[in-house]
């Protein structure tokens, strides 16, 4: 199935119904008196959060969600019926916004999470509603007000304790395929990865993680370059980032603290937020060096960067060093859950 991240739809609330002008006719009952009930309600459009979707390609083929509107009132104070609610499935990780004045409508992160994103029309009001001592058979009615009309725009992000980031061909997804029983395309060359792929990372049997494999980072990506923001919005949710260096880079005229830098430029350039994030620092592809000289040309990427956070050599290919890589990861976001609880 086709990963859609982005989609663009029309939400339409039910207009409340009209309110009634009614008067009681019976037998006997010559002066009823007013009875003309009121509308219903109009029904609201809701997104609804669940697990069983993991992309945006539904709204790309539903472009309008239109919910019932509510009933004209009747006779003998019969209240119109109240136009039903949609309903509508979203992959979780899933933000809205309006897209005419690009505000926040929320966030959808939650198995069940029901987010209001157009609400009904009030319901109009009978005559019933307008007698009075001095106002005994009144005519006036009121029509139910109009639902909300609103053009979303929604963007998906994908949610995963740890994201990887790095170079394109740095070996972002052989580091996910080592670890995680997850299976993105592997390949000697450049962009393999198009779309954001997740996989479950189990440390032991009872503790586990989801990590995400994101695509690849170019210069100029925060302007839209490459993939652009289409993959740097996916990093935003996840607590934990992996930049995944290789050291013996695809491109030969790109040394490894070169391309460190520039996936931690766009970065920076991105936001300040995700520039903030803790990151590790993943030196990839060790298999091509020999033993004897590991050590020593990883330390010297590492006084270059002039990195302080927690550095690993790796070969994904190999699954070498990766065991101790899960294990300090799973450490990791354990003592951050402990954390945020205590706070």
């Amino acid at each position: 199935m086709k990963f859609v991240d982005e989609a663009s739809v029309k939400a339409e609330a039910g207009n409340g119904g009209s309110g009634h002008v009614g008067f009681r006719r019976e037998k006997y009952i010559p002066f009823g008196g007013p009875d003309g009930g009121d509308g219903g309600d109009g029904g609201s459009v809701y997104l609804q959060g669940t697990e069983a979707l993991n992309t945006l390609i539904d709204m790309r083929f539903n472009r309008l969600l239109r919910a019932e509107r509510g009933e004209r009132g009747g006779g003998a104070n019969r209240t119109g019926r109240g136009g039903k609610d949609l309903v509508v499935p979203v992959p979780l990780g899933t933000t809205v916004y309006d897209d005419g004045t690009d505000e926040l409508i929320g966030d959808v992160t939650e198995e069940g999470q029901k987010l209001l994103v157009a609400s009904g029309g009030f319901h109009g009001l009978g005559n019933a509603r307008y007698k009075s001592s001095t106002n005994r058979a009144p005519r006036q009615f009121s029509p139910g007000s109009e639902g909300e009309h609103r053009v979303l725009r929604m963007e998906l992000k994908v949610l995963a304790d740890v994201g990887t980031l790095g170079l394109p061909n740095a070996g972002k997804s052989s580091l996910i395929r080592a670890i995680s029983a997850a299976q993105p395309k592997v390949a000697n060359y450049p962009f393999t990865t198009l779309h954001p792929s997740l996989g479950v990372v189990r440390a032991d049997e009872l503790r586990s993680f989801v990590i995400a494999d994101i695509p690849g980072i170019i210069e100029g990506a925060a302007e839209g370059a490459g993939l652009g923001n289409l993959f740097l919005r996916h990093l935003a949710r996840n607590n934990l980032l992996l930049h995944v260096v290789d050291i013996e880079p695809y491109e030969s005229d790109i040394d490894p603290v070169s391309a460190a830098k520039a996936a931690i430029l766009e970065i920076e350039k991105w936001s300040d937020e995700l520039a903030q994030k803790p990151r590790w620092l993943v030196l990839n592809k060790i298999d091509l060096l020999p033993d004897d000289e590991v050590d020593n040309y990883c330390r010297m990427i590492v006084d270059e960067l002039q990195w302080k956070g927690p550095v690993f050599n790796v070969s994904a290919i190999r699954k070498q060093g990766t065991k101790a890589l899960v294990h300090a990861i799973m450490d990791y976001l354990e003592e951050q859950k402990e954390l945020d609880h205590e706070e």
